[in-house]
Formats: structure tokens, C-alpha cells, sequence
């Protein structure tokens, strides 16, 4: 794979598609919050997993949320399911390679695959999004620890699979507690009290 883009050139895309500062700090600031989740799991329960792959594919995964977002920073509301899809199209374009962009496309949920999007009615594209790599795994689990959500917030992992049971169905529930079982769960206090974000 060509060589990944270093920090500074993700924080520079994240500014070149944030339609506002506000925008920005949101989205950047749970990248970075989900690259330390994701970098904590990876050493404790996968060490043989990519540390620089896990690192940029979690500060890129949410780029895609900047295309639903209009001038004022406010969300296109009923399709938000989309903003993987938008990011993977968004690396694409900028030259990046089929490993990184599919951080974006994969990890929505725990997994969205061709037969949820027939029976929900999601507005997507029909296909299978889901995590298939050890990196890709670790950065979709470690992204439902953390929420964009007015106030920005940790979550427990029981609030997280009554969230995925909500919105995708109790099987999606059951495949969380598969990735708990899996990987553990993040300490979250010390990076609680470095960006003051409350925990639910």
C-alpha cells in the first residue's frame, strides 16, 4: 500500500471539506477521540493489527459527515446513514488507496450489509459495508464509544448496543457484545476530563 498521509495532512483535508469552524472542531475533534480509543484497544487486545493504518484510517473515517452538512453546519436530516459512503467517495477523489477509504464506507453501526439496506430502506447504494480487516474492526468499534451529539459524549458500552438495537435491530447488538468480547472496552477518564466531554 502507498505510504499514509501523515497527521497533519488529514488535519488538512478535514479543513479543506468542513463547510464551517464549528463544523471542523466537531468532526475532527471525534476523530482524534476515536484514533485514542481505537490505539488503545489495538494494543491491548490485537497488537498484530497496523498501529499507523488503525491511526489514519480513524482520524479519516468521518470525513464523509462534512457533505451532510449545509453552510450553517446543520445535518441533512434522514441521511446521515449516508456519510460513509460520501467519505468513501470523498478519498477516492483525493488519490487515497482502496485500504484507507474503506474505513470510511465500513464503519457505520457494526456493519451494514446489503439485506439491511433492502429491509430498512436505507438510502444507500445496495452492497456489503462492513469491517472485514483487524483495523477496519477496531476503528468501527471504537467510534460507537464516542458521540458528535449536542453535548459530545462518551458512552458506556451497554448505551451503545441499546443504540445499535435501535436503530439497526437486536442483531446488531449481539454483534457489538461479539466485539466486546473481542477487543474489551476502552478506559475513557482520562480522555473525558482532556476534551470535557460528559459520559452516558
Amino acid at each position: 500500500m502507498p505510504s499514509l498521509p501523515t497527521v497533519e495532512d488529514i488535519r488538512a483535508l478535514h479543513e479543506k471539506y468542513a463547510p464551517t469552524q464549528e463544523a471542523f472542531d466537531l468532526v475532527h475533534t471525534h476523530c482524534e477521540i476515536v484514533a485514542h480509543l481505537a490505539e488503545q484497544l489495538r494494543a491491548a487486545a490485537a497488537p498484530e493489527a497496523d498501529a499507523a493504518l488503525v491511526r489514519a484510517g480513524a482520524l479519516l473515517h468521518d470525513i464523509g459527515v462534512y457533505g451532510l452538512l449545509d453552510a450553517d453546519g446543520r445535518f441533512t436530516m434522514g441521511q446521515y446513514v449516508r456519510h460513509g459512503v460520501l467519505g468513501y467517495e470523498i478519498l477516492r477523489k483525493e488519490g487515497f488507496p482502496e485500504p484507507l477509504c474503506r474505513f470510511c464506507s465500513c464503519h457505520t453501526g457494526v456493519g451494514i450489509t446489503r439485506e439491511d439496506i433492502r429491509t430498512q430502506g436505507l438510502p444507500l447504494p445496495e452492497g456489503d459495508y462492513v469491517a472485514g480487516t483487524v483495523e477496519e474492526q477496531l476503528v468501527m468499534y471504537a467510534d460507537k464509544f464516542h458521540t458528535k451529539r449536542t453535548p459530545p459524549a462518551f458512552l458506556s458500552a451497554g448505551t451503545c448496543a441499546a443504540g445499535l438495537a435501535r436503530l439497526f435491530g437486536p442483531g446488531k447488538a449481539a454483534a457489538f457484545e461479539e466485539l466486546r468480547e473481542r477487543f474489551g472496552e476502552p478506559v475513557v477518564d482520562g480522555l473525558a476530563a482532556r476534551y470535557g466531554h460528559v459520559r452516558r
